[in-house]
Parts: C-alpha cells; structure tokens; sequence
C-alpha cells in the first residue's frame, strides 16, 4: 500500500501508530473519562472535532507562516488555535448537553492541553501532508482516540462485574488493562508495510 495514500494514512493514524496506545499522547482523558462507554464515546467524539479543526487550522497556518518566512511561530499558533477549537466545543456542548458537560468535568477543558492534539498539528506539519492528507490524518488520529476510549471503557465496564483481587484494584487495575491494550495494538506494527 502507498505510504502516501489517503486510507494507508488513516488505517496507520487509527490503528499501527494509534496516537492512544502505540505513541502514548492523551493518556489523561483516556485514563480518566473512560470508566462509563457513553462518556468515553462522547469525549472521543468532542476530541475528534478538536483534531479535526486543529488540523485544518494547522494546515492553513502553516501555509501562512512559510509565505511570510516565521515558521518559528507556528507552536504558538497551533497552541492558540487548539485554545480556540476547546472553547467552541465547551460551549456547544454547555449549552446543548448540561448533563455531558457535568460528566466530562475538568477532562473537557483539559483537551487543550491534550498532547494528541497538538502532537497531530506537528505531525502533519513535518510530514509535509497535503491538505486532504491532513484531513486522513486527523479523521484516523480522531477515530483511533475514541476507539481507545471505548475499549478501554468496555473493559472498565466488564471489570465491575468481576471479583478483583485487592490489590489490582483502581488505577492499579487501569494501568494493567491500558498496557495490554497496547501490547494488542503492537499487533497493527506491521500492518501496511507491504512486508509478508
């Protein structure tokens, strides 16, 4: 497959370098929003939209920044248009979904500072992405973020139900659940690389 593709670039964001559990980027929402699916789906889905702007945005201020010769701003930038991306997102979902907003708590605001986001506008920044290769890149980076999520959220569920030894209790049990979740992800490595 063409490493320049437009689904090897979405299949490698999602699944062989999932930003979650193969590059270890926004491991605090994924370690503290996903105990419920419904959460967990909703914070990926609100994360999704925040990678989504934040990689045209980057795109666009990128482009900027070269004709004009001060790429040496572009972090600044990126960091501002994420800021910017968040509060649009908070406030829709204040405003249409109180009950979401109080669920998500301080994990709503805190996607600013989620390294995800701004780890995907540098990406695709030094990857010299293209405009619809950008768009891949962050649908894929979104898709794998919330898959995380959910299957992380699905375990927690499932664990509930189980008698678990003291011990292993808690973030102990988080932490474990998280680790074989990437070591399953490792299985993605090779997928793609025309190899076999």
């Amino acid at each position: 497959m063409d490493p320049d593709s437009l689904t090897f670039i979405f299949i490698n964001a999602a699944l062989s370098n999932n930003f979650v559990l193969a590059l270890f980027l926004g491991l605090c929402p994924f370690l503290g929003v996903s105990a419920k699916k419904e959460t967990a789906c909703n914070m990926g889905l609100a994360t999704m939209f925040v990678m989504l702007v934040s990689s045209i945005s980057a795109f666009s201020i990128n482009w900027l920044l070269i004709e004009f010769n001060i790429q040496f701003l572009r972090l600044i930038c990126y960091i501002a248009v994420i800021a910017s991306a968040v509060q649009l997102v908070e406030m829709v979902v204040k405003k249409f979904s109180p009950t979401l907003f109080r669920a998500l708590g301080i994990f709503l605001p805190l996607i600013t500072t989620n390294c995800a986001i701004l780890g995907l506008a540098l990406f695709q920044t030094f990857r010299e992405y293209n405009f619809l290769q950008c768009l891949a890149f962050s649908l894929g980076a979104g898709v794998g973020f919330t898959l995380a999520l959910l299957l992380m959220a699905g375990l927690r569920e499932k664990l509930e139900l189980a008698r678990v030894p003291t011990v292993s209790q808690g973030a102990t049990m988080s932490l474990m659940l998280a680790g074989l979740l990437s070591l399953a992800f490792m299985g993605f490595a090779g997928l793609g690389s025309g190899h076999g």
